[in-house]
């Protein structure tokens, strides 16, 4: 007996969908995943790249905010993310369709940087949400968010990208010709941050933050 396939979801089924449960879930590529529970040394590295992004924004006097749960949806409406961090631009979200009603951006003129903070799921931030963040989803159109954060607090990813032996390492991914470019960050080197040059935070300060 041939057993069928479960049917992936459109990103408006899996809104409908959405139960109010007080759990976080994201659709990837059409399947809907439960968000694991984050431990608290997560929570706390999350906290801290937040206020410190927060702090200089405000510093600046800059139109952005950082939501709770609101989703990145991607082009081809196959996948939506729901950020560690998400800097939200307030003054394209009257451009957004589906920001009102369900809290959802999908241009990149409302995101300005985004902040995985790695978890044991590390490819999804290495690998999946690496490419959909910046994804062609066909002739000319593409996410295009210009500033990804990979947090590896625990130096959780694979040697090739964090070396061997591995170290805890923060990379900002800068978008540039279409695709990510990536820059490690390690121990006291200052991060450079393309949406705020002149933010003065250590990889090893958001290391720290999760003791």
């Amino acid at each position: 007996m041939t057993q069928s396939l479960p049917k992936l979801l459109t990103f408006d089924e899996f809104i409908e969908w959405y139960p109010n449960d007080g759990k976080r879930y994201e659709l990837r590529n059409g399947v809907i995943f439960e968000m694991p529970p984050p431990n608290g040394e997560h929570e706390k590295v999350v906290g801290f790249i937040a206020r410190k992004l927060t702090v200089e924004f405000d510093r600046l006097d800059l139109p952005y905010t950082i939501p709770k749960t609101t989703l990145v949806k991607t082009p081809s409406a196959e996948s939506a993310y729901s950020p560690d961090v998400l800097l939200l631009n307030l003054d394209n979200l009257s451009n957004e369709p589906l920001f009102q009603k369900q809290s959802t951006v999908s241009q990149a003129a409302s995101v300005p940087l985004v902040v995985e903070v790695v978890s044991t799921n590390w490819r999804d931030d290495y690998y999946n949400k690496f490419a959909d963040y910046v994804r062609v989803a066909s002739r000319r159109e593409e996410m295009g968010i210009p500033e990804y954060w990979i947090a590896d607090y625990a130096a959780l990813g694979a040697r090739k990208f964090i070396g061997n032996p591995k170290q805890p390492t923060i990379f900002v991914c800068n978008l540039v010709d279409g695709e990510y470019q990536m820059t490690p960050f390690q121990g006291n080197a200052v991060i450079k941050s393309p949406t705020f040059p002149q933010l003065n935070l250590t990889a090893q300060q958001i290391f720290d933050a999760a003791k």
